[in-house]
């Protein structure tokens, strides 16, 4: 076997940070020159960070981007490093790999599938890359280079380079984080390697940006598609690879898969809150379940020091609410500040009374609540410069049961895409891990409830979580009819009733902050519904 010492760099781009993402490569690089290596292969679209979007579109930044990679070329010694940069040529943009040696760039790969489903939008910026069986030598190795996507077809270039002699193929990677999507890449990799007789070293991107989590996770296989390596989950890494010795590789134990989504959630709100420039958040506490997870992935992300908790008591909260608040919160570490709300409820009241008149109470004056809870948060907010994390599950945003500017406002929905069951599953593991109820038993056992009225309970409106959730699993994220739901044994009533709440809570989704995706198909870009729409379902 041909002696070549890889190191998968997993590292954790900024988008739009050009300089920054330089310094990141040459930090990583630098790294694996003392480990003797012969090339370290780095993310998809280093440059720039993933995905780029609409910044695509200026030239100015496609001009800088080439820039910092001829700057960062002059800083790459005998080591060889390969780099994701967006590049035009003759009048089309490319999703680029640039091969950088010497002082130079020695050789450039054009990636030649570009994903357009899902939250991919590569189409809409890029041209293909027509190359095949292109390689490169690397310290006497023919390597092949390919980008992302380009290893997802069986007849891609890993196939075309492999027939014209490859020894080892490389792929760099910006495969955003879902549940099971580890075990999804495993299995394409391992029959990609296979049938094409080469090792591939998958060199994924980490870190949070917006609404995505790039898990890194970083992955080699031997031509028998055997995983040999793997680097750590959603961590920066640096993965030695020895083309002779493959079964040397580093193989981290990969997490069991709610804690999995638990770190996904820790990592994603981290990096949004640090890398649009805040230091501190501020959460609602109500006592209930989900803002008590919010608050544990919160301080798991930022430290307890940076995080503040907000009790919102109304008339209708319960002795309850308040103590279990109160207790997490202590567990937590975490300072809280108590402010009633009762005297802004009475006023609004007071206010409107005369224009409710001769009206019956109802979902008006309970979201009234609610409404001024997020004039409170809002108003700590902008004094302190504290972002304020929202508290909603993805059980309620299908739903809309929630409030449009109430408890839906706010700077993250850290859980948005985590559906009810798997917050309650959440909440054990964590506890699991903390060997003690970090977050209280009395939180988790007790039934859900908005307390916007008198001995109110999310059962009043909603199914039972355990029936709700597979079926918007079904409907919004396997695009099922409401016929095919009730052919697996869904209660035709309720799937038409759920499949109705989804469709008519589309305007308020388009409002909410944006969110952690952890599912396969996640409410926001990832899913592009029209707001005015008849169709029955």
């Amino acid at each position: 076997m041909a002696q070549l010492r890889i190191a998968c760099a997993q590292i954790n781009c900024v988008v739009g940070d050009l300089t920054g993402n330089s310094d990141r490569v040459l930090s990583a690089y630098q790294a694996a020159v003392t480990q003797t290596c012969d090339l370290v292969v780095f993310p998809e679209l280093t440059i720039t960070g993933y995905p780029p979007e609409d910044l695509l579109l200026r030239e100015a930044f496609v001009e800088q981007s080439l820039e910092v990679v001829q700057r960062l070329a002059t800083r790459i010694g005998s080591t060889t490093a390969i780099v994701g940069v967006p590049l035009r040529a003759d009048g089309a943009l490319y999703n680029a790999a640039v091969v950088l040696r010497d002082g130079a760039i020695v050789g450039t790969y054009r990636k030649q599938l570009l994903p357009n489903y899902a939250v991919f939008d590569e189409e809409r910026y890029f041209e293909p890359g027509t190359e095949t069986g292109q390689i490169f030598e690397i310290a006497g190795v023919a390597v092949g280079v390919s980008i992302c996507e380009d290893a997802w077809s069986a007849q891609g270039p890993i196939a075309a380079q492999a027939a014209v002699g490859a020894q080892v193929c490389v792929n760099l990677n910006a495969s955003p984080f879902f549940r099971g999507r580890l075990a999804d890449r495993e299995a394409m990799l391992s029959e990609r390697a296979r049938r094409a007789n080469v090792p591939i070293v998958y060199c994924n991107l980490v870190g949070g940006q917006d609404e995505l989590v790039f898990d890194g996770a970083s992955l080699v296989v031997d031509a028998s598609g055997n995983v040999v390596g793997r680097a750590r989950q959603y961590v920066e890494d640096l993965l030695i690879v020895d083309l002779h010795d493959l079964a040397a590789t580093r193989k981290e134990t990969v997490l069991n898969p709610v804690h999995e989504v638990y770190e996904a959630l820790v990592l994603g709100t981290r990096d949004y809150v640090r890398k649009t420039g805040f230091t501190e958040v501020a959460v609602a506490l109500s006592g209930g379940i989900d803002s008590s997870i919010v608050a544990a992935v919160a301080v798991d992300a930022l430290g307890a020091e940076r995080v503040h908790g907000v009790l919102l008591p109304s008339r209708y909260s319960s002795e309850g609410s308040i103590t279990d608040a109160i207790a997490l919160a202590e567990r937590l570490g975490i300072e809280t500040v108590t402010i009633p709300i009762e005297a802004a409820h009475a006023a609004f009241e007071s206010m409107l009374a005369d224009t409710f008149e001769g009206t019956s109470a109802g979902t008006a004056e309970e979201n009234m609540q609610a409404r001024i809870r997020c004039n409170v948060m809002m108003s700590i907010s902008n004094k302190f410069n504290w972002m304020v994390l929202t508290t909603g599950n993805k059980s309620e945003m299908a739903t809309g049961y929630a409030t449009l500017y109430g408890d839906m406002a706010g700077g993250y929905a850290v859980i948005k895409d985590v559906p009810k069951t798997l917050v309650y599953e959440l909440c054990e593991e964590r506890n699991q891990r903390a060997g003690f109820d970090l977050i209280p038993r009395a939180a988790i056992q007790k039934p859900p409830s908005a307390e916007l009225r008198p001995d109110q309970k999310d059962s009043d409106s909603l199914p039972d979580y355990a029936v709700l959730d597979p079926i918007i699993e079904g409907y919004v994220e396997d695009d099922l009819s409401i016929a095919a739901l009730v052919a697996l044994g869904h209660d035709e009533a309720i799937v038409a009733r759920v499949a109705q709440m989804v469709d008519r809570n589309e305007y308020k989704r388009r409002q909410a902050a944006p969110g952690v995706r952890v599912t396969r198909k996640a409410f926001g870009k990832d899913r592009r519904l029209p707001i005015t729409n008849r169709w029955p379902g």
